[in-house]
C-alpha cells in the first residue's frame, strides 16, 4: 500500500506535487518500453514524483504503463499546453500536471481535470493572477534565464503564500540554492537521467543519481 501523500492547498487537488520529493525528474521518452525500468530506477532512488513531458508520440504510453506498472510512483504530465493534452494525460493515468504557463482556457481545463497542478509562471503579475484564481503552487519556468534563485527570493516578500517548483537549468550544482528557499517546495530537472545512461539503459547508474538527487534536502 501506498503511504499517504502530502496535501495540497490548491483546489480540487488531493495531494501537493511540492510535498513528494526535493527533486521531480523531467522524463522525455523516446521509446514507451524504456518507461517502467526507468521509473523504477527513479523510485527505488528516492524520487516518486516522475513528470513525463508530452514531447514525444511515446509520452501517452509511457504515462499508462508507469501507472500500470510502477508501484510506488506519481506519474504526471509536462508540457501541457492544451485542454485536449489534459483529457488525454488524465486517461492516461497521469496523476498531476505541469505546463510550462498558463491561459484561461488551460487553466480552466486543469482545474476540471481534478487531479493537482503546476502551471508556469515566470513574473510577479502572473503569480498574482493565478492567486486570484486560488491557485498557490506553481512551476517557476524558465528558472535559470527568469532570475534564479535571485527572482524567487524577491518573491518570496510580497507573495509569501505562493510555493514553486523552479524548473530550467537546474543542475545538482545549484539546486540545493533554490531548496533553500522558504518558496520553494521542491525542483525540476533531467540531470539523474544522463542521454547516455538512458540510450544504453543503465539503470543502475539512473538510480544511483536519483538517490544523490533525493539527498539534496
Amino acid at each position: 500500500m501506498n503511504a499517504p501523500l502530502p496535501s495540497s492547498g490548491a483546489p480540487g487537488a488531493s495531494f501537493s506535487v511540492l510535498g513528494l520529493a526535493p527533486v521531480v525528474p523531467v522524463v522525455v521518452v523516446e521509446d514507451a518500453a524504456d518507461a517502467v525500468p526507468l521509473a523504477r530506477a527513479l523510485v527505488a532512488g528516492g524520487l516518486p514524483a516522475i513528470e513525463v513531458t508530452l514531447r514525444t508520440p511515446a509520452a501517452p504510453d509511457a504515462i499508462r504503463a508507469i501507472a500500470a506498472e510502477v508501484p510506488g510512483a506519481v506519474v504526471g504530465a509536462g508540457t501541457v499546453l492544451t485542454p485536449e493534452q489534459v483529457t488525454a494525460a488524465v486517461a492516461a493515468g497521469a496523476r498531476f500536471l505541469v505546463s510550462p504557463g498558463c491561459t484561461d482556457t488551460l487553466l480552466a481545463a486543469m482545474r476540471a481535470a481534478d487531479v493537482p497542478f503546476l502551471p508556469g509562471v515566470s513574473t510577479a503579475s502572473e503569480a498574482m493572477a493565478l492567486l486570484e484564481r486560488g491557485v498557490r503552487e506553481m512551476k517557476f519556468f524558465p528558472a535559470r534565464a527568469a532570475g534564479g534563485t535571485a527572482y524567487l527570493k524577491s518573491l518570496a516578500g510580497p507573495l509569501p503564500q505562493v510555493r514553486f517548483c523552479p524548473t530550467g537549468g537546474i543542475g545538482p550544482d545549484t539546486a540545493p540554492e533554490y531548496l533553500a528557499l522558504p518558496n520553494v517546495g521542491c525542483v525540476g530537472g533531467s540531470w539523474m537521467l544522463p542521454e547516455d545512461a538512458v540510450a544504453a539503459r543503465d539503470w543502475d547508474r539512473v538510480e544511483r543519481l536519483a538517490r544523490e538527487a533525493a539527498a539534496l534536502r
